[in-house]
């Protein structure tokens, strides 16, 4: 089952609204991502490209199918994901890609500074997905995040808004859909269900250089 972290609203501050995120995490600090650690730790489509290293910032748009493939992908080696400020995700859809909810935080009103609630989960995830909620985070602002996910080796998805400066920028757009057959199996308009997004995914990496397109099923 997903672990639900909510502010609680009784405490009479910021500071010690942190704090008890921060005793929070320490409860499954012994739920380790050891079997993602130990591989190649790059977030990437079933394709095959690089996408994200491990330990770096990348900025999401487009389409949310790309997001849950890379939730799914670390919870299923073993790795564990917290998920910040979307309080309307896609679980169901998620498992469905092969994502392991035990391993999986969801912290879906995070309060005024999504930022460093998201700083604080850094510690102690593998990944961590950030919905900014349309705010702008500022370079100096976030040069200190992408030091810390770097040093912790913990990659930081932005979703929702905008992250000066983003290392990577990646956006994902729907190119088609696989449809199971119908009729006596045979494929026909109308008839079926969609068992497969095709996505385009193109982008921006380190230092500008084009991450190109791939597609994924």
């Amino acid at each position: 089952m997903a672990v639900a972290f909510a502010s609680d609203q009784r405490l009479e501050n910021r500071d010690e609204q942190l704090e008890s995120l921060r005793r929070q995490m320490a409860g499954i600090s012994g739920i380790s991502g050891k079997a993602f650690a130990q591989s190649d730790g790059l977030l990437a489509d079933s394709a095959g490209p690089e996408l994200v290293p491990r330990g770096a910032v990348a900025v999401l748009s487009g389409a949310r199918s790309l997001l849950l493939r890379m939730v799914a992908a670390v919870t299923a080696a073993g790795g564990n994901v917290a998920i910040v400020g979307q309080p309307d995700i896609g679980l169901l859809a998620a498992v469905e890609l092969g994502a392991d909810l035990s391993r999986l935080a969801v912290i879906p009103d995070p309060g005024t500074d999504p930022v460093e609630v998201a700083a604080v989960l850094i510690d102690g995830m593998d990944l961590v997905v950030l919905g900014l909620g349309g705010r702008r985070v500022t370079r100096t602002r976030a040069r200190a995040v992408v030091a810390r996910a770097r040093h912790k080796g913990c990659t930081l998805l932005v979703i929702d808004g905008d992250w000066q400066g983003a290392p990577r920028r990646l956006q994902a757009q729907v190119c088609g859909y696989e449809i199971t057959a119908g009729n006596r199996g045979i494929p026909t308009p109308g008839f079926g269900r969609i068992s497969a997004v095709r996505l385009q995914i193109s982008g921006v990496g380190a230092a500008g250089r084009a991450i190109g397109r791939a597609r994924t099923g």
